[in-house]
C-alpha cells in the first residue's frame, strides 16, 4: 500500500482540530498530533471545543495545552455551547464556525464521524463539511457504549511511546471522566490495537479517520 504523508520533516502544516466535547479530539486525534510533532513537522494548530465550561473547560484548556506544548504555535478556543443539544443550537454553531473560517485557513481539518451516533458529533460534522467546503477533513472516532464503530479508510500508525503518551495525558487531564466505565487506558488501547491491526501498522497501534473527498495531483 503506498504511503500519502500529511507533511514531512521542517514542513509547516496548518491544522484545525473541532471537537464537541472537552476529551474529544484527544481521543481522536491526539496519538496523530503527537506524532507528527514527534517527526518534526512544524504544527500550527487551530484547537476548537464548543462545549467546554466550568471544570471541563480548565480540562480542556490543560489537555490542549499538554498535547500542543511542541506545535510552532497553538490557538485554543472554547465555547459555552449547550452539551447534548448541539441540534437545537445549528444557527448559533454554525455562525461561530465561520468566524472561525475567518481566522485561520488550515491545510487539514479533523472533526467528528458523520456516523457517530452521538447526536452533538453527527451535527458537528454536518456543519463543519457544510462551512469548510474546500479543505481536505479527516473524521475521527470515538468509542463509546453505542457501539458504532465503523470501516475506516485512512489510518495514522502509531509507535508504542506515542500510544503510551496519549493514554497519559488523557487520564492525568480528565479526571472529572475517570469515574465512566469506558474511560480508561484499555479503551485506548484496545481500539487503536484493532485499527493498527487493519492498516499492519509496525508498532501495531494506529488512529482511524474516514475521508470523503481527497484530490490527488
Amino acid at each position: 500500500m503506498k504511503n500519502l504523508s500529511l507533511a514531512k520533516f521542517g514542513e509547516r502544516l496548518s491544522v484545525l482540530c473541532i471537537g464537541a466535547h472537552s476529551d474529544d479530539i484527544e481521543i481522536g486525534v491526539g496519538g496523530t498530533i503527537l506524532r507528527l510533532l514527534a517527526e518534526g513537522v512544524k504544527l500550527d494548530v487551530h484547537w476548537c471545543v464548543l462545549s467546554a465550561s466550568g471544570n471541563r473547560g480548565e480540562e480542556a484548556l490543560g489537555s490542549a495545552r499538554a498535547f500542543l506544548e511542541q506545535a510552532e504555535s497553538q490557538s485554543i478556543e472554547l465555547a459555552g455551547f449547550e452539551d447534548s443539544f448541539f441540534p437545537s443550537q445549528t444557527r448559533e454553531i454554525k455562525n461561530w464556525l465561520l468566524a472561525i473560517r475567518d481566522k485561520v485557513v488550515p491545510d487539514i481539518i479533523f472533526t467528528h464521524s458523520r456516523e457517530d451516533e452521538h447526536q452533538d458529533h453527527r451535527e458537528l460534522n454536518r456543519l463543519t463539511t457544510n462551512v469548510f467546503r474546500n479543505h481536505l477533513v479527516l473524521e475521527y472516532e470515538i468509542p463509546k457504549w453505542d457501539g458504532d464503530l465503523i470501516q475506516r479508510n485512512a489510518y495514522v500508525p502509531l509507535t508504542a511511546d506515542i500510544m503510551e503518551r496519549k493514554v497519559a495525558l488523557l487520564l492525568r487531564h480528565f479526571a472529572t471522566q475517570r469515574s465512566k466505565d469506558w474511560f480508561d487506558g484499555d479503551t485506548f488501547r484496545s481500539l487503536a490495537r484493532l485499527r493498527g491491526m487493519e492498516c499492519r501498522a509496525p508498532a501495531r497501534f494506529a488512529e482511524a479517520f474516514t475521508i470523503r473527498k481527497v484530490l490527488l495531483a
